[in-house]
Formats: C-alpha cells, structure tokens, sequence
C-alpha cells in the first residue's frame, strides 16, 4: 500500500467508527434514560441521564486512547482491555434490562444491536488500526531502503567521476613526459647537426668547436640530471604524500572505530539500570532516550527506563529522526 491508500483506510475507519460509536451513544441514551427515570427516587428523575453519558463517556475515552495507542505502536495493557469489554457489557446490560425486565425477548434482541456493534467496532477497530500502523511501518522500511539504494548509487557514480578524473591527469602527465623527452631529443639531433656544419666550415677552429661541443654536451648532461633529479623528488613527494594520505585514513579509521565503540559503551551504561520508578532529570533523560533511539528500543521501552511520559519520549524520537534525514540529506548532497 501506497501512503495515499494508507490515509485513506485510516480516515474512513475513524469516521465509520465515531458514526458508530456517536449513533451507540445516542441511543443508548435514549434507551436508558426512561429506565433510570423509573428506578430513580422522585425529585432525582433529572439524574437519569448521567448514567448512560457516564458509559458512553468511557468508551469514547477507550475508543480514541485505543486509536492513538495503535497509532503510535503501542500497547496499554490489560487494563484499557478490561475497561473496554466492562463498558461494553455495561452498555448492553442497561440498553437490554428494560425489555428483558419485562421479558420481551424481541426488545431484548433489538436493543442488544447498538451495543454489540458498539463491542466489536472497538474490538475490530483496533486491529485495523494495528494493522495500519504496521503497513506504515512497513512502507517507512521500503522508504528508507530505497532512500540508502539511491545513496550508495551516487556514492559510486562520485567515486567513478573521482577516478576518472585522476586517471585523466595521470595521462596528461604522461603525455608532457613524453613531449619534454622528444623536445629534448629534438635538441640533441639539431645540435649533432650544427656541429657536424660547423665542423665541416671551420676546419681550422676545430679545437674551439670541440671544447664548446664538450661544454655544450656537459650542460645537456646536467639539464638531464637536473630533470632526472626532479623528476624523482616529484616521484618521491608523490609517494610520501599518498603515504600520508592512507596513514590519516587509517588514522581516522581507528578513530571513528573508537568512537563508536565508547558510544556503544556508554548506551549499554545508560540502559543496564533497567526500568525506573521515578522521573529522571531531564538531560539525564534525554541521554537515556538518545540511547534507546540509537538501540532501536521501542517508544514505551525508553518511557520506562527514563520515567517520563511516551508523548515526550515520542517527540524526542522524533527530533532524533528529524536529524538523522538532516544528516543523510548532508551526505548526499
């Protein structure tokens, strides 16, 4: 199911079950007040009116607590279940005694339909609602999965472009080595040339020409040298800074490693003192709440262990998702 589908199903049950629930009422009060009108001392009979709205009350209370409850992934108890079955059957004991005092089984029958469909709409609503919520749950994992597919493909697609660019200037370099040599091959060939024209011309300054050939050879050596020189320290400053680079890698490796193996610590610190009967002050919660968050506890297991109410330990979890979409939003851009 699709979060359109989703809404969809959650609202037409709300409203299918507040109309059902809103009729119940109503006729249970209708149904009711005449017989607490007979069964109340003279001078009272304006009470009678109070009993019914005080049940249907209860299970409005029931309903909507159950739909929140549901909503959120939790659970009450045994208590709201108790609560919930008791006012059904107070409602249907006091919408059928009227006709079951006068022994009217057809009564009994026909007024037992209000309150037995008040019964199972909650007891059917909640598993919907449970149902639901599981569906969203389930719709946030596909979510989520979908959302860490997308970003482990633009993780690769970076480290591609990246490789592909270092590829690109290795060849540049390659290529301007190669230029430099045959530029420098080039040179040597004019030069034989000069001199062997030179040599040829110049008989008588021989001599000369052979010492300047000789120095001019030696330069040349010595520029090659030079080049060679450089070309090795470039070679090896390229390789000390690649040595540094994985050192600092590394170095950073351990560190993240380190750090999230203290954080794993001080969780397991926060969450061994188990379920607490007072409220803990509320930096010291908000820690115990972090942790639970980054455990992955439920919301009622951190209301436990931290004492505060779900509603605040839910907003709490909330602003930890809220940061962490922040965080991945970071990332991937």
């Amino acid at each position: 199911m699709n979060d359109v589908q989703i809404r969809s199903a959650e609202k037409a049950l709300s409203v299918g079950t507040w109309l059902i629930v809103g009729g119940a009422m109503l006729f249970s009060i209708l149904t009711v007040t005449p017989l607490m009108e007979r069964h109340t001392p003279e001078g009272w009979k304006w009470t009678a009116p109070i009993l019914p709205l005080v049940v249907d009350a209860a299970v409005v209370i029931v309903v909507r607590l159950d739909a929140v409850l549901a909503r959120m992934g939790g659970h009450g108890g045994r208590w709201p279940i108790v609560l919930r079955w008791m006012t059904g059957f107070m409602t249907l004991a006091l919408n059928v005694a009227d006709s079951a005092l006068k022994k009217e089984l057809v009564g009994v029958a026909v007024h037992a339909v209000a309150p037995l469909l008040l019964i199972v709409t909650a007891e059917t609503g909640l598993a919907y609602r449970q149902a639901i919520t599981a569906a969203q749950t389930a719709r946030e994992a596909q979510l989520k999965a979908e959302r860490a597919e997308r970003e482990q493909a633009t993780t690769a697609r970076r480290e591609a472009q990246e490789r592909r660019v270092r590829e690109e200037r290795e060849y540049a370099a390659q290529l301007a080595r190669e230029q430099r040599e045959h530029e420098a091959l080039l040179a040597r060939e004019q030069t034989a040339r000069e001199e062997a024209v030179r040599r040829e011309e110049r008989e008588r300054a021989e001599a000369r020409e052979r010492a300047e050939r000789e120095a001019r050879e030696r330069r040349e050596r010595e520029r090659e040298q030079q080049q060679a020189e450089r070309e090795r320290l470039e070679r090896e400053a390229t390789q000390r800074r690649e040595r540094e680079r994985l050192e600092r890698e590394e170095a950073e490796r351990r560190q993240r490693q380190e750090r999230a193996e203290r954080e794993a610590r001080e969780r397991a610190a926060l969450l061994s003192g188990g379920p607490v009967n007072e409220k803990l002050p509320e930096d010291k919660a908000r820690l115990v709440v972090h942790a639970s968050f980054g455990e992955g506890l439920p919301v009622r297991a951190a209301a436990d262990l931290c004492g505060w109410s779900v509603g605040w330990v839910s907003a709490r979890y909330q602003e930890h998702r809220d940061s962490a979409g922040l965080a991945l939003q970071g990332a991937s851009s």
